[in-house]
Order: structure tokens, then sequence, then C-alpha cells
């Protein structure tokens, strides 16, 4: 969190110097293989969903098996939510019910009007959209009228092409964004996550867990498309 590896250096060090209000002191009886996968992940969802409000109704995950989608879908499950999430591999389907999804949707790598309209003719609620640029506007197309989509992944780009926003967002319909810096430093939203965790009703999914002097296979493992979750490196 805090741009720890892109803004200050240490992402893959054993000690790092970093300034003070990134520093998130909690409490835990959690092993350290789970407590790493927190933070960046359970954070980043926890906080989008907050943006989208969405405790309750209908919610689409596109990026659903990228490591915070699964926890968006946790999080969200154990709050009642009706869930569908998007994967691109059928095998990657009982990741995401196992994480509390409803509705596994195939992405064909275009629009998802059809398979998302057939499940829900006047759309989800809420859209949590963590494909990002490319598919912003298709997000916006599928959502209810006066429903919400939020941007918080950049797995394919950081800028929507050729934005036309009066053409593209529907009247009344919202678009809006998250960035996992917004919550840098804060220590209570982490040890809610935490306590959620501890009790069962959060499941983060840990595909594996590398040692420090395997990053070159956690990078391989990683860039091959290979993991369903979080990849945790240990020193």
């Amino acid at each position: 969190m805090g741009e720890l590896g892109r803004e200050y250096d240490g992402g893959y060090a054993e000690y790092a110097l970093v300034p003070n209000p990134l520093l998130m002191p909690i409490t835990t009886t959690l092993p350290w293989d789970v407590l790493a996968a927190l933070p960046e992940t359970y954070l980043t969802a926890q906080g989008a969903l907050d943006t989208l409000a969405a405790t309750r109704g209908r919610l689409l995950i596109r990026g659903g098996t990228s490591s915070v989608g699964l926890a968006a879908a946790s999080i969200a499950a154990a709050h009642g939510v009706e869930i569908a999430a998007t994967t691109r591999r059928p095998d990657k389907a009982d990741a995401l019910r196992a994480a509390g999804v409803d509705h596994v949707l195939l992405d064909p790598g275009g629009s998802l009007a059809a398979s998302v309209h057939a499940l829900w003719p006047g759309g989800p609620d809420h859209v949590l959209d963590l494909v990002g640029a490319n598919t912003a506007v298709d997000s916006l197309s599928l959502v209810r009228r006066t429903g919400t989509v939020c941007v918080a992944g950049s797995l394919s780009g950081w800028v929507i092409p050729d934005l036309e926003p009066i053409a593209m967002i529907p009247s009344g319909t919202k678009l809006t964004a998250f960035h996992s810096d917004t919550l840098k430093g804060s220590t209570p939203a982490l040890q809610r996550i935490v306590r959620e965790v501890e009790a069962g009703a959060y499941r983060p999914n840990v595909d594996r867990v590398f040692g420090l002097e395997d990053i070159a296979a956690a990078h391989r493992y990683m860039e091959n498309d290979r993991a369903t979750g979080k990849l945790v490196v240990l020193p």
C-alpha cells in the first residue's frame, strides 16, 4: 500500500524504510501468509465496494478471478449481496463459487450484454470493473439506470479511449473510480478486515506461497496466468 515498490523502494526487501503515515499497526492471530494477502487486495476491494455502496442488491464483478475480484466477492457475499462475476476460463469457475459468487459468467472478450441481461434483465445495481479502460464503457451500458460503475483496476490500461461522457454515460448512471492510495495508513479499515477474516466471514484466497529466493519462479507462475487468487512471497 502507499505505492511501496513504485514511489518508495523496498517491495522485495526484507526491510524497508517508509514514511510513518504508511504504517498500519494491527492486532491479529493470522499467520503471515494470510496476513500478507490482505492489505493490497482486501483494502482495495473494501474501498471499491464502499464507493459503490454495494451492501445490498445485485453486483457484477468484471475480472472476478483477479485477487481483488475474489476479495470483493468474499466481502460482498458476507453482506448478502447477489453476485455475478466474469472469467475468461471455465476452469476457474469453482474458485469464484468458493469465494461466494452466485453466477459465473464466461467473458468472451467483447460485450457482456447478452449474458448479463439474460441473468438480470434490468441490469445489476453495481458494477465493479477490475478490467478497466477497455471495458468501462460496456459496463456503463450494463448497469441499471441510476446504478453505479466503479473502475478500480487497470488490467487493460489506464485511459478510456475516445471517452465521450454525454454519449457513453447513460443519463442518471454514475461512473466513479477507486485507488488504493485513498486508504493508505488506514489502520481501522485494515483491522476491521482482519477481524472478519479471523471470524471466518471473509475467505482470503491464497493461491500459492513462495520463498523470497524463488521470486523468479513466482513471476513466471503469475505471468503464465496460473494463479487464481493471491501469490504471497515470504522471506
